[in-house]
């Protein structure tokens, strides 16, 4: 019998291994673990009553298991600048998560939320703007996928974990996540097209070191002194910047994946030589890239965004001092959809800016 935190309440949560005890409890063959694992994380059949490889009888044994089911599609809203949609995700208990869809020339990419709401704080950051609801389990990480993917009638090749939700603030459910995507009986995504972007959570960070999970991870740094960084991120109140570069170097030495820094540009805030040089003397002897960001504006953070000039500039000085580093494009500013726009929504104010 499942013996776990997730035990038997969603099966959708539960990996083949841990299937295979649930279905020996409840009577049937262990290889139906493996029918039903495939039906939802391969097939993408996310009602148990679909599943006609199932008797009649089976199925409403296990419909009451079946969670993921309840996870809908609200509201999508494309962009008019690009092929960028945005979903609002409903979970069964009403809540809503915001998920974006991007399409480039040589893949696809999903942004996946991992929490409703977030407890970080970020000043410029839409979805800390209301309070913390809870985390999301692991079968509501896969629903994003799942119902973009059958929405579109494509695959999705790449994820990216920067969404709504500190993801390392909901680790175990995560990790958890990670491993069942990853699953080769399941979706099969490759652990090298996962990235998780984090504001530093230090011991979450060895942590995944330890696990030896693998993924890429990138740092919300967005200043390079403490001070400053605490007033725009408030876990620098936890974490110096130190702390976390340390944690970044263990991370590196024990998984050998390059680490990302993502550094959202504020005109005459953070945007000045004096930054640059501090940034160059934090990261030039590590192995990395820094993604600049373009500050994308939201209604409580009252800043400017830099010209497409300064943005350039700021990269060649980065790239001359032997940081590498690139700029991100933007996808889906005109649908809220870009880095730090994202919001938990209701089912009051579903869609409306």
């Amino acid at each position: 019998m499942v013996n776990n935190m997730y035990d038997i309440k969603t099966l959708e949560n539960l990996n083949e291994n841990e299937l295979k005890d649930f279905f020996e409890s409840i009577g049937e063959k262990q290889f139906r673990a493996k029918q039903y694992f495939q039906s939802i994380h391969k097939n993408k059949i996310l009602n148990v009553n679909d599943m006609t490889n199932f008797s009649m009888d089976l199925r409403d044994k296990l419909d009451a298991y079946n969670r993921i089911k309840n996870c809908s599609i609200a509201t999508r809203i494309d962009s008019k600048l690009d092929n960028t949609k945005k979903y609002l995700i409903e979970m069964e208990d009403g809540n809503i998560v915001e998920t974006v869809f991007m399409e480039y020339k040589t893949h696809t990419t999903i942004c996946l939320s991992t929490q409703v709401g977030c407890r970080m704080g970020c000043k410029f950051c839409a979805s800390t703007k209301k309070s913390f609801v809870r985390n999301l389990e692991p079968y509501e990480m896969c629903a994003q996928i799942y119902l973009v993917e059958k929405d579109l009638n494509t695959r999705i090749s790449n994820i990216v974990l920067m969404g709504i939700g500190e993801p390392l603030d909901n680790y175990d459910n995560v990790v958890r996540f990670i491993n069942l995507i990853t699953d080769k009986n399941g979706q099969d995504m490759s652990i090298r097209n996962i990235t998780l972007s984090t504001c530093g959570i230090v011991d979450k960070i060895k942590k995944l070191a330890d696990d030896n999970i693998g993924i890429n991870i990138t740092i919300s740094l967005h200043n390079p002194f403490d001070n400053e960084r605490n007033l725009l991120m408030p876990i620098g109140n936890k974490y110096s910047i130190d702390e976390i570069l340390k944690a970044c170097d263990y991370y590196f030495q024990k998984t050998k994946r390059r680490i990302g820094f993502e550094y959202t540009v504020i005109e005459n805030v953070n945007d000045s030589k004096e930054y640059m040089d501090r940034l160059v003397k934090l990261l030039k002897d590590r192995n990395c890239l820094l993604n600049l960001i373009t500050l994308n504006p939201i209604d409580e953070f009252n800043q400017k965004s830099p010209s497409k000039g300064k943005m350039m500039s700021f990269m060649k000085y980065m790239n001359d001092n032997n940081v590498n580093t690139t700029i991100r494009r933007k996808q889906g500013v005109d649908i809220d959809g870009a880095c730090g726009q994202l919001r938990i929504n209701n089912m009051f104010d579903r869609g409306v800016r």
